[in-house]
Formats: structure tokens, C-alpha cells, sequence
């Protein structure tokens, strides 16, 4: 595989990965994130073997960039999610810890 089908390859799944994301994210019950899901691989590997592979891959960044959602969805315990460092331990440099 020269380093062009690599770079390519890995480009691809990057975008394969975001449209994932960015489908869950305007989506709110599971079963239609699978309907979503699909179809996105159903794309995906309908254009598996393109000839025009740099023209899809540029076209696929801008539509992804068109569908990004105003307000993703963030886990809870994920950075600037509501439980982000919500009762983190103290440090142990605090506690007067004598050995025995």
C-alpha cells in the first residue's frame, strides 16, 4: 500500500467516524442512530472502490462540516460534560500520612 492509499485510508475513516458521531448526535433514541448508521455505511461502501477517491473524500469533509451539530452531545463525565471533575479525590500531599 503506497502512502498516498494510506493517508486516503486514513482520511476516510476519520470521516467515517465524525459522520458517526455527528448522526448520534442529532439523533436521541439508539434505534434510530442504527437507521443512521447504516445508511452511512451503506455510502461509505457504495464508494469503497471510486476511481475520483480525493474529489468524494473533499466532498464528504464539506457535507460533514454542513451537518455539524450546534449543540453536540457530550457524556457527563467527559471534559466540559456536567460531572467533568464533580468530587475529584484531594491530593494525598493534604494528608498527614505517618508510616508505621
Amino acid at each position: 500500500m503506497s502512502s498516498v492509499a494510506a493517508s486516503n485510508r486514513a482520511r476516510v475513516m476519520r470521516i467515517y467516524r465524525a459522520a458517526l458521531k455527528e448522526a448520534f448526535n442529532w439523533s436521541y433514541h439508539r434505534d434510530v442512530w442504527y437507521t443512521a448508521a447504516a445508511g452511512i455505511r451503506k455510502e461509505f461502501e457504495a464508494n469503497r472502490n471510486a476511481p475520483n477517491g480525493n474529489a468524494l473524500i473533499e466532498a464528504a469533509e464539506k457535507r460533514l462540516l454542513e451537518y455539524k451539530h450546534p449543540q453536540p452531545y457530550i457524556y457527563p463525565t467527559n471534559e466540559n460534560g456536567t460531572k467533568w471533575q464533580r468530587n475529584i479525590p484531594p491530593p494525598m500531599k493534604h494528608f498527614n500520612v505517618t508510616k508505621f
